[in-house]
């Protein structure tokens, strides 16, 4: 059993409101359910990032700072599948640039299939993927004599609160170097009716991947969720630039979970919170990295101005 899965299911189904951390959403199915997320035509996100990669790899290049003439560390955080990534190695591979690629990822099923896409691509790139915490293993990188080049795409740090983004950027700078720089993906501000389709498709994989969680603590954790008197809600406030997912009951209910010997009850429509999805303009960029000893040196967004990815140095 995953102790610490344990502890936060049981904290989280115990306060109120309750909550589930979003970061479970990725056992085995989850993670595969999150992939064909990323495919869905709603799901504007991914094609935004790639077309940045696809046309304006050399401009994030030249905003990076670095030369062909000496090697540097490329190092991804919460790698996934790799597919905007590749984008980024062909034309680091067309300049000649010589680099080691990390991947870095909690899920070794996600590390493996990186891998693999990889070695289809390029075949003789050194690829040293490597398994767990983004700052344990960033902290193990820091000596490296050569300069870092850090990839935290796909808006994951939207997942945050503000104050936490702070912290979290804070925590970065520490374990990078004068040269170093970061690749940021975030999700751009924009309207109800393009943000909300991307986390309620049509197909209904985005309820799938949620109601997955209820699925994960029954397997793990010996519960009897019965997935089909819950249902995903999704919302979005579109002054704020926040989209918020929950997991709602359908029904008055009493869920029990005997690994946790607890019995959880749900009033009708009462949610679970799991997941926040925060949108970005510049201020907002500029405020998460007050303090953070990081600063924005450049900014490049896809053409319909949905995505954009900030290059950020060390102060």
């Amino acid at each position: 059993m995953n102790k610490q899965f344990a502890i936060d299911v049981k904290e989280g189904l115990s306060k109120s409101p309750k909550s589930l951390s979003s970061k479970y959403f990725y056992d085995e199915k989850g993670s595969a359910l999150f992939s064909k997320i990323m495919k869905l035509p709603e799901y504007y996100l991914t094609n935004a990032e790639f077309e940045i990669f696809e046309n304006k790899a050399s401009e994030i290049i030249n905003l990076l700072g670095i030369t062909n003439q000496k090697s540097f560390d490329l190092i991804e955080l919460g790698a996934g599948d790799g597919y905007k990534t590749m984008e980024l190695l062909k034309a680091l591979d067309t300049l000649c640039f010589q680099y080691q690629y990390s991947p870095i990822d909690i899920s070794a099923k996600a590390l493996n299939q990186i891998e693999e896409n990889i070695k289809q691509q390029f075949p003789n790139k050194k690829i040293c993927p490597k398994l767990g915490d983004y700052f344990h293993i960033l902290h193990d990188l820091k000596p490296s004599p050569l300069p870092k080049v850090v990839l935290f795409l796909g808006s994951n740090i939207g997942n945050m609160e503000n104050v936490e983004a702070n912290s979290f950027l804070t925590h970065l700078s520490e374990n990078l170097s004068k040269d170093d720089k970061l690749i940021l993906g975030v999700d751009l501000k924009k309207s109800k009716d393009i943000v909300l389709p991307a986390y309620n498709d049509s197909q209904g994989v985005t309820s799938e991947f949620n109601l997955n969680l209820l699925s994960r603590i029954n397997s793990e954790l010996d519960a009897d969720f019965n997935t089909d008197l819950f249902e995903h809600t999704p919302m979005y406030d579109e002054e704020e630039g926040v989209a918020k997912s929950a997991i709602k009951s359908i029904v008055n209910q009493e869920v029990e979970i005997k690994s946790l010997d607890m019995k959880v009850a749900f009033r009708k429509e009462e949610q679970i919170h799991t997941e926040i999805s925060r949108k970005y303009d510049d201020a907002t960029i500029q405020n998460i990295c007050l303090n953070t000893g990081l600063k924005i040196v450049g900014r490049i967004t896809d053409s319909q101005n949905y995505f954009a990815d900030y290059i950020i140095g060390k102060e």
